[in-house]
């Protein structure tokens, strides 16, 4: 089997050669507002965890994408809690008082110790995972922008969303049971509830209550990692020792939002925040319960993973039959949480990749090849690119000019000998303002004091900010290079943007060109294809009608012969059958004539021994009769006397020719019941009652009226002709107060064809 793709790589490809190819440009388009969405997709145990996890010295996917972002942002970063989420998808501004008590509030919280376990292997540090001189990061950032990262970590489980961040509350009377599982010990945490799926206002689908960690620097986030994925649920199988239970998604979630004209503080403008994401997704495994060999609770994990996995594939072809057929199917997004979670990166909101992981066992050969086919399926979708998203407007370069202006500015001061920066401390940091007793009356008073020394050396500040004079003409310099340097930075972008736009336009035309070319290729070998087997067809084509010739020639042959035979047999026959008949007759004649002389022997016999036992009593009497001997004429006009017409009547009375007549010409009221099927036969004799009511379906009100009911059913006959029966019988009132019937008599009509062979 021979399969294509954009890229493949071999056993000896490095983790960074494949991180280059692969989740750098991801990360590039993270940094420059755009979505992506990556995926390792194969069999189980074919090395998808750790071609996104890896291992100490050789990090994957993950731990470099997160080392590439913060390299690139790490100067740009904005204080903690300046952004944050809003719980709809969406983030927020903080002003820095706010994010300033937000920090405070999290420094005063104690943090949660961990319970201790020996059981545990320690966490890996980043610092194993990717070696230093293998790091990168991204030159063509925004540098008036701040940015921060959040980072999420969620698992489907069982076709459920659960939250691998969230602090289960301790529940020291409820125990946590795993399924097919033993009970944990009581100290541990609750199982996790799960989440649902909601749309946002730019109809978006993400995670309702799912828990967002800002972090700082790419240690941070590998730790946040690894505590979420000490929670997912793996387990032991014939194939795989720690083979993944559910579908892990890490997501890293980029805010960015322009400085202000200044270059100061972040602009106080919701609308003005861009927030991209990153979602890498570590799927799980497809596999055959034959071969992993589950029962219970991995049986039915086994049947949810692979439930969702054939989801994605229905989707991915039918999205491909839409783009190809121009057909609009709809495509099931909804029937798994996998698809309906990532549904807006398919229908065109981010880029996606997917990595095949394929293991060169002979055992898993049929599954690989199911996944090979799936993976050069969906090449041919199509997902629409996103459109670059406008940033602020304002001059470029505004944090460059603040710091030099700064810097020029703590130069002047340090010459006039006043207080800058570097020789005065920083401001005194603020109290906790936390009040939790009545009759606190040191809290406020100590912070008053705080603020009043932070406001005499603001004003001491700006007093020597005032009278250094140069500073004006410093800066109204400044601002005229800054309109300069921002019209020709604007014209730049301009030139750069057309020019993107066109090298953007080329590079779809000649995409469109290559697939274009690659379909016309692939048509021409299906016409070749078709017109082979077209010439294929028509050769059977035209041997089979040959053929069917042949046979109806000999079937008519066949046919001609059957039809004479049936004649000479029909023939043959009757022949039989009249000689048979005479035979009969003959033979029936002969035994009756035999067995009425053995009667008249007998007769003859008893007669004498009569006629001597009584000799003696009545010698006077007459002799009797002598009784005549049968014979065949006697027998032949004893039948035709049978056979011919009633005798005659008695002379001197009337004779009236009227034929026996119906019993239903009586007086008596009639149902003449006549079915709606019946069909009219058109003879001339035909059975009249008089007084009757003519139905096609009798009814207890039509029976209680007559008192008698007649049914005229029709029925095919041996010799193929239709019988006409009425069955006739009487109508009584039965107990309960219906009406019943009760059958006597039947006549048959019939009609006979004379040249027919009785």
């Amino acid at each position: 089997m021979q399969y294509s793709f954009k890229k493949v790589f071999g056993i000896n490809t490095t983790q960074k050669e494949l991180f280059e190819d692969i989740a750098r440009p991801l990360v590039k388009d993270l940094i420059h507002c755009k979505n992506g969405l990556l995926f390792t997709y194969g069999v189980t145990g074919s090395g998808k965890t750790f071609t996104m996890t890896g291992s100490p010295g050789e990090g994957g996917l993950l731990p470099r994408s997160l080392d590439m972002l913060f390299n690139s942002i790490g100067p740009s970063q904005a204080k903690r809690f300046v952004f944050k989420p809003d719980e709809k998808n969406g983030m927020e501004i903080q002003n820095q008082v706010e994010a300033l008590l937000e920090r405070q509030k999290r420094d005063s919280q104690p943090p949660v110790p961990k319970t201790p376990s020996s059981r545990q292997k320690a966490d890996p540090e980043f610092a194993d995972m990717i070696n230093p001189a293998e790091a990168c990061k991204s030159d063509s950032i925004d540098e008036d922008c701040c940015y921060s990262v959040f980072v999420s970590y969620i698992e489907i489980y069982n076709n459920y969303i659960y939250d691998l961040l969230e602090d289960a509350p301790f529940d020291p009377i409820r125990p946590k049971w795993l399924s097919g599982e033993t009970p944990l010990r009581n100290n541990d945490f609750v199982p996790p509830q799960s989440k649902i799926l909601r749309e946002d206002q730019n109809h978006n689908m993400y995670v309702a209550g799912c828990t967002e960690v800002e972090v700082k620097s790419t240690e941070e986030a590998f730790e946040v990692f690894w505590k979420g994925q000490k929670k997912r649920r793996i387990a032991n199988t014939q194939l795989n020792r720690e083979s993944s239970r559910s579908h892990s998604v890490f997501t890293v979630k980029l805010a960015q939002a322009p400085l202000d004209a200044d270059g100061d503080h972040i602009l106080q403008d919701k609308s003005q925040v861009n927030v991209s994401q990153l979602c890498l997704v570590d799927l799980a495994g497809s596999e055959r319960t034959s071969r992993t060999r589950a029962e219970g609770s991995r049986l039915r994990e086994a049947g949810n993973i692979n439930q969702s996995l054939m989801t994605l594939r229905t989707c991915m072809e039918v999205l491909r039959e839409n783009q190809m057929c121009g057909t609009n199917k709809m495509v099931p997004y909804r029937d798994s949480k996998v698809t309906h979670l990532f549904k807006n990166y398919f229908d065109g909101e981010g880029k996606v990749r997917m990595v095949v992981c394929v293991n060169p066992k002979a055992d898993d050969y049929e599954e690989t090849l199911l996944v090979m086919r799936f993976a050069e399926m969906t090449q041919e979708v199509e997902v629409a690119r996103p459109v670059d998203r406008p940033i602020c407007g304002l001059a470029a370069g505004r944090r460059h000019r603040n710091q030099a202006f700064r810097e020029e500015l703590s130069h002047r001061l340090q010459e006039r000998g006043a207080p800058t920066e570097q020789t005065t401390k920083h401001l005194p940091p603020l109290p906790c303002c936390e009040l939790v007793d009545p009759s606190d009356d040191q809290t406020l008073p100590r912070l008053i004091e705080v603020l009043e020394r932070r406001h005499q050396i603001r004003q001491k500040m700006t007093e020597e900010f005032n009278k250094t004079g140069n500073a004006i003409s410093i800066k109204s310099i400044l601002q005229q290079f800054d309109g300069d340097h921002s019209a020709k930075e604007n014209l730049l972008n301009d030139q750069r943007s057309k020019l993107s736009e066109k090298e953007r336009l080329l590079a779809n035309q000649r995409m469109e060109i290559e697939r274009l070319e690659k379909k016309s290729k692939t048509l021409e070998y299906k016409v070749d294809i078709l017109q082979k087997t077209t010439n294929m067809y028509e050769q059977d084509k035209r041997s089979l009608q040959q053929e069917l010739e042949t046979r109806e020639q000999r079937l008519q042959r066949e046919l001609a012969e059957k039809r004479r035979m049936e004649q000479r047999m029909q023939g043959a026959v009757t022949d039989a059958r009249l000689k048979w008949e005479k035979e009969c007759e003959r033979r029936v004649n002969a035994k009756q004539l035999e067995m009425q002389n053995k009667l008249w022997v007998k007769d003859e016999k008893l007669k004498q021994l009569k006629a001597i036992v009584t000799e003696s009593s009545g010698a006077g009497c007459a002799p009797p009769e002598k009784p005549e001997r049968p014979s065949r004429d006697r027998d032949r006009n004893a039948a035709q006397k049978r056979s011919a017409s009633p005798s005659a009547a008695p002379k001197g009375l009337p004779v009236h020719p009227m034929h026996r007549r119906s019993h239903s010409a009586g007086g008596e009221k009639w149902v003449d019941h006549k079915p709606a099927s019946n069909l009219d036969l058109g003879t001339v004799m035909q059975p009249i009652i008089p007084n009757a009511l003519k139905v096609s379906a009798p009814s207890e009100r039509a029976l209680s009226k007559c008192q008698m009911y007649v049914l005229r059913h029709q029925e095919l006959g041996s010799d193929g002709e239709i019988e006409t029966k009425l069955i006739k019988g009487n109508v009584f009132r039965t107990r309960a107060g219906g009406q019943a019937v009760q059958f006597n008599d039947i006549e048959t009509l019939r009609l006979e064809c004379p040249t027919a062979v009785r």
